[in-house]
């Protein structure tokens, strides 16, 4: 059996959906990326498969489990890493992980050696005798993850793990994760970042509750719908705003200093587009067709109305 393994997950309250009848399978050693906004449901859904929080309707498995009737069991097999992890700001960071030691049951004899590798494992080896009140954002993730790796867990679950973290700390984590694999450890992370989406083998993407994507970032890109012009124009703020009046706000969007416009008629749309920024002033650098980002297509997906197309 697949590590995780969900059919028709549902959780409803006050009998409106959070999590809508959600079905898919992880396979063991991978990393499956769940994708959304803010209000998405991923909390929830990580929440239901950690046997946090029980069902409305619907099943799922995680490490060979049911997650209602063998709750307890489910719990020994994983590691759980929330948005919020609970670290003691006044205890070092040896003190923390020794904690959460006790509390999983890890033997005394040989723990010695496995926090010293969890410590070199993490590059917090110079940093063991730091309260984790004093560390920064990204040392405190990373401390977080020795935690809930301390009881060698085959299955891994991490609640927007980098979120509010700089960049290089992000891309440090994501290096930890990597290395996890060669391990077997299956992970299943939730993320806002479409960006880190990319690092997945498998992605969900979710809105509303429900998966409106499923597949590997090359089979979600080929979900698109149309065509991506990138426009890169002297005062881009004003060229999307001017551009999403007259071609519809879904099918336009600021990407740094770049306008991407979705298109079914790439040849129409970019002498309009041209058109209407000579006409208002703008200088015009370039117009060119690009392959769609992740963030290109969850945002074309969901302008549509959220229908699910297959990859």
């Amino acid at each position: 059996m697949e590590p995780i393994r969900a059919d028709k997950l549902t959780k409803a309250f006050d009998e409106l959906p959070v999590v809508n009848e959600l079905t898919f399978a992880v396979a063991e050693g991978e990393i499956f990326g769940l994708v959304g906004p803010d209000g998405a449901g991923k909390t929830t859904t990580m929440r239901l498969l950690t046997s946090i929080m029980e069902p409305t309707s619907g099943d799922a498995w995680v490490a060979g489990h049911h997650v209602v009737r063998e709750a307890e069991r489910i719990k020994e097999e994983i590691g759980y890493m929330s948005q919020r992890f609970g670290l003691y700001p006044d205890l070092s960071v040896m003190e923390n992980i020794d904690f959460y030691a006790d509390i999983y049951g890890v033997p005394r004899r040989g723990r010695a050696e496995k926090i010293d590798r969890l410590l070199a494992f993490s590059n917090l080896t110079p940093f063991k005798k730091r309260l984790a009140g004093n560390l920064s954002g990204g040392m405190k993730q990373k401390l977080g993850l020795a935690c809930a790796l301390i009881h060698t867990p085959k299955v891994l679950f991490l609640d927007e793990p980098t979120n509010g973290v700089d960049p290089v700390s992000r891309r440090d984590f994501w290096r930890i994760l990597y290395q996890l694999l060669r391990e077997k450890v299956t992970i299943f992370v939730s993320t806002a970042y479409l960006d880190e989406a990319e690092r997945c083998n498998r992605l969900a993407l979710l809105d509303r509750g429900r998966i409106i994507g499923l597949g590997t970032p090359d089979e979600i890109k080929r979900m698109m719908r149309g065509t991506i012009l990138e426009v890169r124009a002297s005062q881009p703020r004003k060229a999307t705003e001017l551009l999403r009046g007259a071609m519809g706000a879904g099918s336009v969007g600021l990407f740094g200093d770049r306008v991407h416009v979705v298109t079914q008629d790439p040849q129409a749309s970019q002498e309009e587009a041209v058109a209407l920024m000579r006409q208002a002033g703008l200088e015009v650098a370039a117009i060119r067709q690009i392959e769609p980002s992740l963030e290109d297509v969850f945002v074309s997906v969901i302008a549509a109305g959220g229908e699910e197309p297959q990859p």
